[in-house]
């Protein structure tokens, strides 16, 4: 599936990925290829990519490498699930 995350200052990240793990307002939801349409809010907490990911040098140092997976701290957010395309907008 397509994932992009967006803040306010720039595009975070753009590409394809296995699954995005998301702390929603009610506890972390995972979202897999082919998941259901679907928008929700974001609180604290971190997003868990997993999928070979190319970060660009400008937001590298913003995302967190640890067992396999990449990791990126957010304060709050929305996500946005589409037809194979994810999108968060966060800050």
């Amino acid at each position: 599936m397509n994932l992009s995350i967006v803040s306010p200052e720039s595009l975070l990240f753009k590409g394809e990925v296995e699954s995005v793990t998301l702390p929603g307002t009610s506890g972390y939801f995972q979202i897999l290829n082919n998941h259901t349409s679907l928008v929700s809010t974001l609180a604290s907490g971190k997003i868990k990519i997993q999928g070979k990911i190319n970060l660009d040098e400008i937001n590298k140092n913003k995302f967190e490498y640890k067992e396999g997976f990449t990791y990126l701290k957010i304060i709050s957010g929305v996500v946005e699930v589409l037809n194979n395309k994810v999108t968060i907008l966060t800050n």
